[in-house]
């Protein structure tokens, strides 16, 4: 009959080798890529505040700029009284050849590093019978609140893909809501049942590397580590685009620029 340790000998042997073995297989499963739903997570690497920078631009138009499409809120009075000017359509804002409302984000190259989901929530807010902002980014798992600061009743229903939908409604100044997208995906809409003209767009990451261009196309992404990126741009109609910049430790990088075209 076969005995592996018959002998004292065999049995130190054992006791020897068992911790050259593990800490072998320790090492060997460190160096294996993994992902977050791997069976390892990869282990996060810190960052050095000491060598952080920043990237900014602007996101520019070129072409004639669509014409303003003016929203009928007719069909809600309380509509009509949460807002007395007249509102119009933020599919494309453009204005002096730059463009509003186009989310600019780190699309590879900071997922290596550590962050922390904030404990602020994000805020979305139903004013004027509108979403404010238009465009918004927040961490996955990170709360997003949302405020109906309208005399009108409203519906918040996101078209998600890669997370779980849901649809909920809100009575006039209702208490908040607060939900949680858990996984990474751009630009999935928001929009309310109750009035069509009401979207919005949320961008969900894994980082806090992005940014949204506001009514004069700038942008800023602060607190990136030094290293080499891909940089994107996606816009609701005017599609994507995307650069490789290199940033140095403590660099303010500040010439980046993306531009889009009337769309044909």
């Amino acid at each position: 009959m076969f005995r592996p340790y018959g002998s004292a000998a065999g049995l130190f042997l054992a006791l020897w080798c068992f911790p050259l073995i593990f800490s072998s297989f320790i090492l060997g499963c460190q160096d294996q890529p993994t992902t977050l739903s791997g069976p390892v997570a990869r282990i996060a690497k810190p960052i050095d505040p000491t060598t952080v920078g920043s990237i900014s631009g602007t996101v520019a138009f070129t072409g004639a700029a669509p014409q303003p499409i003016a929203i009928d809120m007719g069909q809600d009075p309380a509509c009509s009284v949460a807002s007395k000017e007249q509102i119009f359509g933020e599919g494309v804002v453009a204005k002096d050849g730059k463009l509003a409302n186009a989310f600019v984000y780190v699309k590879q190259g900071a997922e290596k590093f550590a962050t922390t989901v904030p404990a602020e929530p994000a805020v979305l807010d139903q004013k004027g019978c509108r979403y404010e902002p238009h465009v918004m980014g927040l961490l996955a798992g990170q709360k997003l609140r949302i405020l109906n600061s309208d005399p009108a009743i409203h519906n918040v229903h996101p078209a998600a893909k890669n997370n779980q939908s849901w649809n909920i409604s809100q009575m006039p100044r209702g208490a908040p809501v607060e939900k949680t997208f858990t996984r990474e995906e751009l630009m999935v809409p928001i929009t309310c049942n109750q009035h069509p003209w009401m979207r919005m767009y949320v961008n969900v990451l894994s980082h806090p590397f992005f940014a949204v261009s506001h009514a004069h196309g700038h942008f800023e992404i602060k607190g990136l580590p030094p290293g080499d990126y891909t940089l994107a741009v996606v816009h609701e109609k005017l599609g994507a685009q995307e650069q490789q910049i290199r940033l140095a430790p403590k660099e303010a990088k500040r010439d980046i620029q993306f531009a889009f075209a009337s769309a044909k």
